[in-house]
């Protein structure tokens, strides 16, 4: 599942990615594209225990990897 959260402003691309995390069942992945790195969104994971990696892109942009 893709989500490109690009043009938002926050908290909406955290506010989404949460939303659709909660749609994804146990053994999926969910990649994110946003414009910043999103260190709240980090944050929130690392409490949860979810692992995810993160790329940063040459536009400056950043693709996260979420694996629930």
């Amino acid at each position: 599942m893709q989500l490109d959260n690009r043009g938002l402003q926050p908290p909406q691309p955290m506010i989404r990615t949460l939303e659709k995390l909660e749609e994804l069942t146990s053994g999926e992945k969910l990649m994110i594209i946003n414009d910043r790195r999103p260190m709240f969104l980090f944050q929130e994971l690392d409490e949860q225990g979810i692992h995810y990696e993160c790329e940063a892109q040459s536009d400056g942009s950043y693709i996260i990897t979420i694996y629930k």
